[in-house]
């Protein structure tokens, strides 16, 4: 545990606890409206960002972040106003934006090896300016997804409805392309611009194998994406590998273990499928061999009908009558 001691290891698990709470936050709501790539078309729009901050000799991260803002709001106005459609807006932030960038780095004399630190991540070497930033854009992140979560859930799962009910549809549609814009950005340092999406998307889908419930989905994959950010940080120093990928590779590994969970979850949860009253009984069809006893604590659910007691088996009503069991 002496790497705790250190504090590049001490400022790369703050951040790898950031990124892991507000990438999937705000991918919750991405799944929900059916924009799970739309972390990847950000991605490579913040690498027009980087680019520029090479070419002005500024900061990368805080440039980033504004062109990356304002293109998700530009893009997000027009797949409203209805001058292009989603596919077409996420192609253009792909194109556009990776393109875009690679042409500035080049300009600034810079190379593809320099932006591999944005387009991969680079925890490891965040420095204590970067964090403050990351923290504070983070803090905000959660702060409006969780704070506005039955507004921003409205808007997500029913345009319509939300507009019947007196919502600001088009100011919320900003806000959510606006803060994923983003935790893009803030996680380019972390996971990397290329490997973030995944981030906002595989923990979500892991919690919906988990649970049900729009918010029990978010806290779950927030506290999903925190083990795989802070396990794959500390995996990647104790095994010298990029940490980016291996938090990915983590919150895959999740998503994989998660199917069988949910198969027995489902199992242990299905519903008693029983016959009404009203529903007529067959005429007197036997159970084939059935050398279970029903009676009072046999394990099988007891209901009362027409005098007698039926016991729900196989989801049926099994019924006794002159030494074996009828079947309703």
């Amino acid at each position: 545990m002496e790497w705790l001691a250190l504090e590049f290891m001490q400022r790369a698990l703050l951040a790898a606890l950031i990124t892991g709470l507000t990438a999937p936050a705000i991918g919750t709501y991405l799944v929900q409206r059916r924009l799970s790539l739309l972390g990847d078309g950000l991605g490579h729009l913040a690498v027009a960002g980087v680019g520029l901050a090479f070419l002005t000799g500024t900061a990368p991260l805080p440039l980033a972040v504004l062109v990356c803002v304002v293109g998700a709001i530009a893009i997000e106005l027009l797949r409203e106003l209805g001058r292009t459609s989603g596919d077409v807006g996420l192609a253009i932030l792909f194109y556009g934006g990776l393109s875009g960038g690679l042409l500035l780095a080049s300009l600034a004399g810079q190379g593809t090896g320099t932006l591999s630190a944005f387009l991969f991540g680079s925890l490891l070497t965040i420095n204590a300016a970067e964090l403050w930033i990351i923290g504070g854009l983070g803090a905000v992140v959660l702060l409006v997804c969780l704070g506005l979560l039955p507004q921003l859930f409205a808007v997500s799962a029913d345009e319509p409805f939300a507009r019947t009910i007196g919502l600001p549809v088009r100011v919320y549609n900003v806000l959510v392309v606006a803060l994923a814009a983003v935790t893009v950005t803030v996680s380019m340092r972390t996971v990397g611009l290329l490997l973030v999406s995944a981030l906002m998307v595989v923990p979500v889908a892991t919690a919906n194998h988990l649970v049900i419930g729009f918010r029990r989905s978010m806290l779950t994959a927030m506290g999903l994406g925190v083990i795989a950010a802070v396990s794959g940080t500390i995996g990647s120093y104790q095994f010298d590998t990029a940490p980016g990928a291996l938090i990915v590779v983590i919150a895959i590994g999740l998503f994989a273990l998660s199917w069988p969970v949910s198969l027995l979850l489902a199992r242990r949860h299905a519903p008693v499928v029983e016959l009404t009253d009203d529903q007529p009984p067959r005429s007197h069809e036997m159970t084939e061999e059935h050398p279970h006893v029903h009676s009072e604590g046999c394990g099988h659910r007891a209901v009362p009908h027409g005098g007698h007691v039926d016991y729900i088996h196989d989801g049926h009503r099994h019924a006794a009558h002159e030494g074996h069991y009828d079947e309703h």
